[in-house]
């Protein structure tokens, strides 16, 4: 379990609220920045309540109703308020102060010796998108992520049996450079920082933006990850792959529109990276808010691109350091349980690992 440095609670600031009746982004005129741009800059979140994928159970429905939108945020402030509340230590598992942990909770460690509710943001509203409350932020018509060509290649352990040699579905504990970069915080463990940018449901979903005249500067809270924007250039050819892809932009209008090739294979999306291409837009639709839509195309994977929108909404503070790796026990113990299991199946005797992170 990833241990939180204290910045976090400090990063759970209030959002501006999201407005009902948005006007339209056409009749909105961006503010210009000092070198004339469309301003972006300054500090966003995408915390919302909205899933990626939609329940099965709404079928082609894009947005909720107002009675559903307003029982979503009545039930996230109860999981707030009983959240916050002193944990009982000797409450039964996933459900302290009496209530149910939803699962993005659960998966965070929030029973009892895990995250209390005020060390998470996952955030508190529906996702309106021009005044729509949004049932999902991939808007195919059903909401899911289209199948895949059944002769598509994916990396490794997407869809289908662990690696080899492999002891889970987390990777192998042979050693650390085997465990995943998000475990190991080279990177976010969700796709914040994206190509294509989402928030995780847990915390951290806040972002710094910045603009030059040559490049647009993202930067992420989780992990610290920053992505940069090469303005009016061209993608790289020297067959490189670095963190994030290579990204590229340029100004339509009062859009910026940022088009990413060269994904690592470690950075995969649904299991796509080699021909995999984002194109993301990010227009300002109104003084509050922020929107962002992204398409995904790899016509080796799927037979027509797809993707999704959101509005991101302004943070009332600033993005602080993320120390992932402060005071974490998680991955030397993760290793070094593994070693004991080898050592048992060896029929050897266990040798104690006091004091060591081996």
């Amino acid at each position: 379990m990833f241990v939180r440095a204290l910045t976090l609670a400090l990063t759970c600031v209030a959002l501006a609220p999201l407005a009902a009746a948005a006007a339209p982004a056409a009749t909105y005129v961006a503010p210009r920045n000092a070198i004339g741009q469309p301003d972006l800059a300054g500090f966003w979140s995408n915390s919302t309540l909205t899933p990626m994928t939609r329940e099965t159970r709404l079928g082609d429905r894009l947005t909720y109703t107002p009675a559903e939108v307003k029982a979503l945020e009545a039930d996230e402030s109860k999981q707030i308020e009983a959240g916050n509340k002193p944990t009982d230590p000797n409450a039964p598992v996933n459900a302290p102060n009496g209530l149910e942990l939803k699962p993005s909770f659960a998966a965070a460690g929030g029973d009892v010796g895990g995250y209390n509710r005020g060390w998470l943001d996952p955030g508190h509203l529906v996702m309106r998108v021009g005044g729509q409350p949004r049932t999902s932020l991939i808007t195919t018509p059903n909401g899911q992520i289209p199948p895949r060509k059944t002769k598509a290649v994916s990396v490794p352990g997407y869809g289908a049996e662990v690696a080899e040699g492999s002891r889970g579905p987390l990777g192998s504990m042979d050693n650390p450079e085997n465990r995943g970069v998000g475990e190991r915080c080279i990177i976010g463990f969700g796709r914040n920082a994206g190509p294509p940018m989402f928030p995780n449901g847990f915390y951290n979903n806040n972002y710094n933006i910045v603009q030059t005249r040559d490049s647009v500067v993202i930067q992420v809270e989780m992990v610290h990850d920053t992505r940069i924007v090469h303005l009016n250039a061209k993608h790289r050819t020297d067959g490189l792959r670095p963190w994030f892809g290579d990204s590229i932009g340029w100004w339509d209008g009062d859009t910026l529109v940022v088009e990413t090739t060269n994904i690592p294979a470690a950075e995969a999306f649904m299991g796509s990276w080699k021909d995999l291409k984002i194109t993301e837009r990010f227009t300002r639709a109104g003084k509050e808010r922020l929107r962002y839509a992204f398409t995904v195309s790899d016509p080796t994977a799927w037979d027509a691109p797809w993707g999704g929108e959101y509005e991101f909404t302004p943070l009332h503070g600033i993005i602080y350091e993320y120390a992932c790796h402060e005071g974490n026990y998680a991955l030397p113990g993760i290793l070094g349980g593994a070693r004991m299991a080898d050592r048992e199946k060896a029929g050897a005797p266990a040798k104690s690992t006091s004091g060591s992170n081996n």
